[in-house]
């Protein structure tokens, strides 16, 4: 019997955020497939918020199947579940992307920000 790899849902991806500039608030990860609606929250396959310990939050997704995915991941410091913004439209609290994908004018693109979920993946970002 051949078993495909893409069809196993018990893959794990971990989330390591840091540069947090205190514990205030909570941090708030989407993560992404690439037919989501990267970064937009409403597009997101799965998001979590979790707590600031240390200036560092960890967060874990299961169930995953072998694939590309992007994370994005903002310092909800009021904790009232948006990204805040000025009048000019410029984030006023920090936020991250997975490879730390940046661009100057726009959110990055999925595929600047995407990586591949194996059976343990760990990811890294620091936001800014």
């Amino acid at each position: 019997m051949f078993l495909s790899v893409s069809a196993n849902k018990n893959f794990i991806l971990k989330v390591e955020i840091t540069g947090f500039s205190d514990n205030r608030g909570e941090a708030y990860v989407a993560l992404y497939r690439e037919n989501d609606d990267f970064p937009k929250m409403a597009g997101q396959f799965k998001g979590k918020t979790v707590i600031i310990s240390n200036k560092t939050a960890k967060v874990e997704f299961s169930n995953l199947t072998y694939g590309k995915f992007a994370v994005a991941v903002f310092h909800d410091r009021n904790k009232n579940g948006v990204l805040d913004k000025n009048i000019l439209g410029i984030p006023t609290e920090s936020y991250g992307f997975s490879n730390d994908a940046r661009e100057t004018f726009s959110s990055p693109s999925f595929s600047s920000a995407s990586f591949t979920v194996t059976n343990a993946t760990s990811i890294k970002i620091r936001i800014h």
